[in-house]
């Protein structure tokens, strides 16, 4: 099942070459590839690779979807995108977070997109800590380091949903939603 944020936002896109960091089981690998996209899934984890590609192969979408191991602070896939995709990209350790989104933004062909979903509140069962501060989405936007004039900016905003914790409870989140077209 693929994020909602995905679906909502690139459903619409006429598919190409997508590009998801943090692929993890890669349920929205699977979901752009079923959408006619050729998807790079990147993951720091070979665990996570592998349980993905069991996945798209059940799914019968081994063709569609290139799998790779990267610790995006240093390596990253090469090419250009038509689509970047980062759902949650967030790392208990310190990492450069702000330079690996603008890395992948870079990544970006001449008007493809770029996607990227956050947390930007802590849901109860959460790892984080109760006093973690999330960044706004234009504090990220910031961090990324990009020329605004470059980007056009179809969301920059945050986003309330119902999240589901591990023994089934809910609670209403918040996140933030980066959606840029690149100009040139």
């Amino acid at each position: 099942m693929p994020g909602l944020a995905l679906s909502q936002f690139t459903g619409p896109l006429r598919p190409g070459r997508a590009l998801e960091l943090g692929c993890a089981r890669g349920d929205d690998a699977i979901w752009l590839a079923r959408k006619g996209w050729h998807v790079t899934a990147v993951d720091v984890s070979s665990v996570a690779l592998g349980i993905a590609s069991r996945n798209a192969e059940a799914a019968g979408l081994m063709e569609h979807i290139r799998f790779e191991e990267h610790n995006l602070a240093l390596s990253f896939p090469e090419g250009s995108f038509d689509l970047v995709t980062a759902s949650f990209l967030h790392s208990p350790q310190e990492w450069p977070r702000g330079d690996v989104l603008g890395r992948a933004a870079r990544a970006v062909a001449p008007g493809g997109h770029i996607l990227i979903v956050e947390h930007a509140s802590r849901a109860p069962w959460s790892w984080s800590p109760e006093n973690t501060r999330f960044p706004s989405a234009h504090e990220t936007f910031t961090t990324m380091q990009l020329a605004p004039e470059e980007w056009a900016y179809h969301c920059l905003c945050s986003i309330a949903r119902t999240a589901t914790g591990p023994e089934g409870q809910t609670a209403t989140v918040t996140d933030n939603v980066l959606f840029l077209q690149r100009l040139s």
